[in-house]
């Protein structure tokens, strides 16, 4: 297992790059889509699926994986990527996003943030050192620095003030993260952040000026890589797309820029197309459990009647398992009767059909020919309504926010 974290450019087009982002547990093609294993696992498919698909790489929860079964468990029994199976590269969110999603069971402080655990009640709080020490313990290849997460909108004010709060943690973070990184102070024989990369956090809502303030403070703290938080929670697509060009353009372009979140296919060709390189978002897998499917021709809902004896395949242009053996006949029929099965194979074709996507804007890109899956993605996936739901903090049951 290498120690070393590159990042190498190999093709540009416009704004776009294409690269290859090296990790203690090998090579990732980018621009990168990260399938979300909330607790361990990507919902209703198994690793082996993910490895068929080609996922080079997935996300992780510390939240979930902290409450449990508890990072230092996890960190005992040989690390996240020996405790799920999973030899290919890790990235682990700070557990901010979800400590923040719920509202009144958390309170902000400067140390950190204090919270009650929606499994039981009990109370806990996360601080940027903690981050830290959690994801030494989950020995992820990518480590997120915590930060504050903001609804939309939020005013002027509370942007700023935010924002300065993260810089502040960013720092404690960086510094804690900095101070154990081999060394014999490390909180026990289980953590491990050796080779692990710290990725800072750009914040600052929708303001331009607040966002270039984030950007300028964050580099003077220094991070392996830098992502850009606080999108996708209900602005406006043409604003999303904004923030994300102003903010990514000022970012360093030897490292990856990875935008938290986002979103749905035509969202990784447009920021792909404004230089961003990583992605994630529980879009492709909460979908497909909810019969919404992305196809070739556009979103397609599997529980409409129209398809109640429609034998063709799911999308005729994807090769996937589930388009390869499958009528969108017996796709309704699955979900109607709360089959389990529906959602494992409406769940791979999604994750295929996102993959496939990161595969065509990487061609597109050597091949000078972004623009043109620009607008074949643009017609067939017109512009959608403000997603007031794709990150917004709440909590509503087990196919909440915070279950990924």
């Amino acid at each position: 297992m290498s120690s070393e974290f590159s990042f190498q450019i190999t093709h540009t087009h416009g704004a776009a790059r294409r690269g290859m982002l090296q990790t203690p547990h090998g090579a990732v093609n980018t621009p990168a889509f990260m399938p979300v294993g909330t607790q361990g696992a990507v919902k209703a498919v198994t690793h082996r699926d993910l490895e068929d698909l080609g996922a080079e790489i997935i996300l992780g929860n510390t939240y979930h994986l902290f409450l449990r079964p508890g990072a230092d468990r996890i960190g005992r029994l040989g690390g996240l990527h020996k405790f799920i199976a999973w030899n290919r590269p890790i990235l682990t969110d700070s557990g901010g996003y979800q400590v923040f999603s719920l509202a009144g069971r958390r309170k902000i402080e400067e140390h950190g943030v204090r919270f009650r655990s929606h499994l039981d009640g009990t109370e806990h709080v996360l601080t940027p050192e903690l981050a830290v020490d959690i994801q030494g313990h989950l020995g992820s290849d990518i480590a997120m620095v915590l930060d504050e997460c903001l609804e939309h909108p939020a005013t002027r004010q509370s942007a700023s003030e935010s924002l300065e709060r993260t810089l502040r943690w960013a720092k404690r973070g960086r510094d804690h993260f900095l101070r154990l990184r081999g060394t014999k102070t490390a909180p026990d024989a289980f953590f491990t952040n050796v080779g692990q990369a710290q990725f800072g956090i750009i914040q600052g809502g929708t303001f331009p000026d607040l966002r270039t303030r984030s950007v300028e403070g964050t580099l003077e703290v220094g991070f392996e890589a830098y992502a850009i938080g606080g999108l996708s929670v209900g602005e406006p697509i043409p604003l999303m797309y904004d923030i994300t060009e102003h903010t990514a353009r000022m970012l360093p372009a030897d490292k990856p820029r990875y935008l938290m979140g986002a979103g749905t296919p035509v969202d990784l060709v447009e920021s792909a197309a404004r230089g961003i390189d990583m992605f994630d978002c529980v879009m492709p897998t909460r979908n497909a459990r909810n019969g919404q499917l992305f196809t070739s021709q556009g979103r397609l809902n599997i529980k409409n009647a129209e398809f109640a004896e429609d034998m063709r395949p799911l999308d005729e242009e994807c090769g996937c398992y589930t388009c390869r053996h499958f009528s969108r006949a017996y796709l309704r029929h699955l979900f109607q009767a709360g089959e389990m099965t529906a959602g494992t194979l409406n769940t791979l074709h999604n994750l295929s059909f996102y993959l496939d996507t990161m595969n065509r804007i990487r061609e597109a890109i050597v091949f000078r020919t972004l623009e043109e899956l620009r607008q074949k993605y643009r017609r067939i996936f017109p512009a959608q309504p403000a997603r007031a739901d794709a990150r917004l903090p709440r909590v509503n049951g087990a196919d909440s926010t915070l279950e990924g």
